[in-house]
């Protein structure tokens, strides 16, 4: 069964869900919220520990980065988990996200759908870490689809919305990828150039749409969770 965007559940301790049935989790991230903990106990707040208050079984399948918002899946038990981690291995959950960039990208070269994609190696960079970079000699192969949102991007410097189709599941990808072809994100801290990271208090980069197979009953499930900015 799939709940509507527009008629999420209410649920109690910091959690926005938008699916909660015997075997998964469909949860609505903010911005600014860890997806697992993170180091020393002032980092252990994030979504799946309040998942797991609520929901003992929950287990992690995939992440947001902190700086984030949007829609993220839980598995409620072993079985769940292995059955979502391989959709995920094997590419059969698609994920959709919305972000605002600072220029206007070239899009010359689109499909007839409007689509351009970005294909760029990426690595952890390891004396720089949590980011990541191109490397053309030792990066894992990368790909990033990316068109044009019809919205306008309303803030106070030349910039474009963006629909954001991740081929591939790098870390950072997509924020790196956009600033490679030289449009970060607004609001990136990590990637931004200043003027860029000052026309957002946030990183305007929002999951917006998610699409996976049911894991015992193979239906095929759709969310959507508009952006906020």
């Amino acid at each position: 069964m799939t709940l509507p965007a527009w008629r999420p559940l209410a649920v109690p301790d910091g959690l926005h869900a938008l699916h909660v049935d015997d075997t998964l989790l469909v949860l609505d991230k903010p911005a600014g919220l860890l997806s697992v903990p993170g180091r020393g106990p002032e980092n252990a707040d994030c979504l799946s520990a309040r998942a797991q208050a609520l929901y003992p079984d929950a287990l992690v399948v995939h992440r947001l980065d902190m700086a984030t918002s949007g829609l993220l899946v839980m598995a409620r038990g072993p079985a769940a988990q292995t059955a979502l981690s391989r959709a995920f291995a094997e590419r059969r959950v698609h994920k959709r996200y919305e972000a605002v960039v600072a220029g206007c990208p070239d899009d010359a070269g689109a499909d007839p759908e409007g689509w351009c994609e970005i294909d760029l190696p990426l690595i952890v960079d390891w004396p720089n870490r949590p980011k990541s970079k191109v490397d053309w000699a030792v990066g894992k192969p990368s790909r990033t689809r990316w068109r044009v949102h019809p919205a306008p991007a309303q803030v106070g410097i030349p910039a474009t919305r963006l629909v954001l189709e991740p081929v591939t599941g790098r870390s950072h990808q997509l924020r790196v990828h956009l600033q490679a072809i030289g449009h970060p994100i607004l609001g990136d801290e990590l990637y931004a150039p200043p003027e860029a990271v000052a026309a957002s208090p946030r990183l305007l980069l929002h999951a917006t749409e998610l699409s996976l197979p049911h894991p015992v009953s193979g239906e095929w499930l759709r969310w959507h969770s508009p952006a906020s900015f």
